[in-house]
């Protein structure tokens, strides 16, 4: 009743209700922009292609793109470029000093880092569109007049329909209830939620699952997502007591306080750099060259599919970039430096040189955590549909294929409808969303949609 409560109260609020609203509209307007084909091509071909090749680099795409990299719509590129813009600026500014100080001039800065963004989100479409142009025609079939005229249509198609996502996402976050980009994702990841839902009761109904297999299925979704939701606000307090400080005639400090580190720091990044790092060799797997050489097809299979050993790339490779990116965005030298300037140490740490220790022990365990909690999360969709390829172990491969169960050789036979990247997406995001409206309540003294939000007494709201 609390949370109908608070949903109602979202739409007594005229301001709040005007976001939502606008929200909705530009949700809209990217689900009906998701439906126009590029021209020129034959659609339904490349779609049948693209279902073929699931584990490749175009399947990754499609993930990002909602579906519409299948359809080749003009929102095919998706997000992606944005994305990627964004995570290459991000590791640019931890080595090149100018962006290190725009970094830190504030808001001023960010815009111009933004903007920058921007700029390259476009140079980057441009080199994917020309990609994709180039792919189009030299697979045949799938152009039905090919030449420049096609290539420089598809380009500038793609790149604006990047840059109206893009501005899309812009205007939700500022218009709107906030995180445009995470909710275009989020969008073109749950609009397949029915037609899923409709296959799932068709299989039912043709015999194809039982009801016990369904229920199992249901509650192992339930038991995933609440997981998720503990890891994702998971987080290791690490106490701080600033001293006092006498300026003037005031006295200040002496407060007790807390430095948040969370478990998943990285978010879904080192997922998103993993699987398409291990996606390229299913990808070159579909060059004549290397598909006709026994050495390197044979290279490539053995890391590709579920076989043990792109089990164990995989989890490694998440481990790796969860400390890569944490790397990145926390550095414990700096923070200790910054503790010690305004009069603040760890309660039985000596400021300094073992503070920024003790906190990079700290970091570094939970950050192991985090990415096993990452692995399991990726692993366990792929694992429910293609089981573990053990029998392509050398020596012992067919022992364990005689003796071992086949359903955890070949899988169970489902279709997951949601990996564990698309889950872990759909969860924060949804996470994310419920905070942002719920901070919208608080602020205008209504009741959250959490008991811990409760309720905020002060001066009455002007709206």
């Amino acid at each position: 009743m609390k949370f109908l409560e608070a949903i109602a109260n979202v739409f007594r609020i005229p301001d709040l209700r005007k976001r939502v609203f606008f929200t909705l509209a530009m949700l809209a307007v990217y689900r009906i922009g998701g439906h126009l084909p590029i021209p020129g091509v034959d659609a339904k071909r490349f779609e049948e292609f693209i279902t073929q090749n699931q584990g490749t680099v175009f399947g990754f795409f499609d993930l990002f793109s909602g579906g519409t990299f299948r359809r080749l719509t003009i929102f095919a590129l998706g997000i992606m470029p944005y994305i990627t813009s964004s995570i290459i600026l991000q590791l640019l500014t931890v080595v090149v000093p100018t962006l290190e100080r725009l970094q830190k001039e504030g808001e001023l800065g960010r815009r111009k880092i933004t903007q920058w963004t921007r700029y390259l989100t476009v140079i980057l479409a441009m080199v994917q569109a020309f990609g994709i142009a180039g792919l189009l025609q030299t697979q045949g079939g799938f152009v039905r007049t090919p030449g420049i005229a096609f290539t420089l249509m598809t380009m500038l198609t793609l790149t604006t329909g990047t840059a109206f996502i893009m501005w899309l996402g812009e205007q939700i976050t500022e218009r709107g209830i906030g995180n445009g980009m995470s909710l275009l994702i989020f969008t073109g990841i749950v609009v397949n939620l029915p037609s899923a839902i409709v296959e799932i009761v068709r299989k039912v109904q043709t015999g194809d699952w039982p009801l016990i297999q369904v229920a199992i299925i249901v509650i192992m979704m339930v038991a995933v997502v609440g997981f998720i939701v503990l890891v994702e606000r998971g987080e290791r307090r690490i106490p701080v007591q600033y001293a006092k400080r006498v300026i003037g005639r005031k006295m200040l400090g002496g407060q007790s306080t807390h430095m948040p580190l969370k478990v998943n720091a990285g978010g879904v990044i080192p997922v998103i750099f993993a699987s398409s790092l291990l996606a390229f060799p299913l990808t070159a797997l579909q060059i004549d060259f290397v598909k006709n050489s026994r050495v390197l097809s044979g290279m490539l299979t053995a890391i590709s599919g579920a076989s043990p050993l792109y089990y164990l790339l995989y989890t490694l490779l998440i481990i790796f970039f969860c400390f890569f990116y944490v790397s990145i965005i926390f550095n414990p030298n700096e923070a200790a430096d910054n503790m010690r300037k305004y009069g603040g140490f760890i309660p039985g740490i000596r400021p300094g040189k073992n503070t920024a220790e003790y906190m990079n022990k700290i970091l570094t365990r939970i950050t192991v955590v985090g990415g096993l909690y990452l692995s399991i999360l990726s692993l366990l969709p792929q694992i429910m549909i293609q089981g573990i390829k053990l029998q392509r172990l050398p020596g012992i491969g067919n022992w364990i294929d005689a003796n071992f169960p086949r359903w955890l050789l070949d899988g169970l036979g489902i279709t997951f409808f949601f990996g564990g990247t698309s889950l872990l997406i759909v969860v924060g995001v949804a996470m994310d969303t419920v905070n942002q409206i719920e901070a919208q309540l608080i602020m205008r003294h209504y009741e959250g949609f959490t008991p811990r939000a409760g309720r905020i007494r002060g001066r009455r709201s002007s709206v």
